[in-house]
């Protein structure tokens, strides 16, 4: 990739190097920058600045609201490209995706059972809590 500030190209790096010096002080989350760190302390701070026009919820990131936006407007950018199936967001994609490659990236540390979703396995995990 090029970049044309030399700024930009350092905070590009970080990603490479896993430097990530701005830290949450709540629940000590790192970040690579600052303006990350930011919107990660509305989550703590329960601030929500930014609201849709159309329904008048409100959310803590503006990314947020780009997204919840495709609800009013039917707009579904991203594509499968096994089923062609279309999604209003990225990650949603890449979660369904997982049901054509069979991919489990989550594993459960004490029974090291693996998940294709982050949310089965938290929930999975609360049967070794009960035991």
């Amino acid at each position: 990739k090029s970049y044309a500030r030399l700024s930009t190209l350092r905070l590009h790096m970080r990603t490479h190097s896993g430097v990530k010096p701005y830290q949450c002080m709540v629940c000590l989350k790192s970040f690579t920058q600052a303006a990350n760190l930011t919107a990660h302390f509305r989550i703590h701070s329960g601030e929500k600045p930014f609201r849709c026009r159309v329904c008048g919820r409100q959310f803590s990131q503006s990314s947020s609201v780009t997204t919840h936006m495709r609800t009013h407007n039917g707009e579904r950018p991203y594509k499968c490209k096994v089923c062609n199936k279309a999604f209003a967001d990225s990650s949603t994609l890449t979660k369904h995706v997982r049901t054509h490659t069979g991919e489990k990236p989550y594993q459960c540390e004490i029974c090291h059972q693996r998940f294709s979703q982050s949310g089965n396995m938290n929930r999975h995990k609360r049967i070794h809590n009960e035991l």
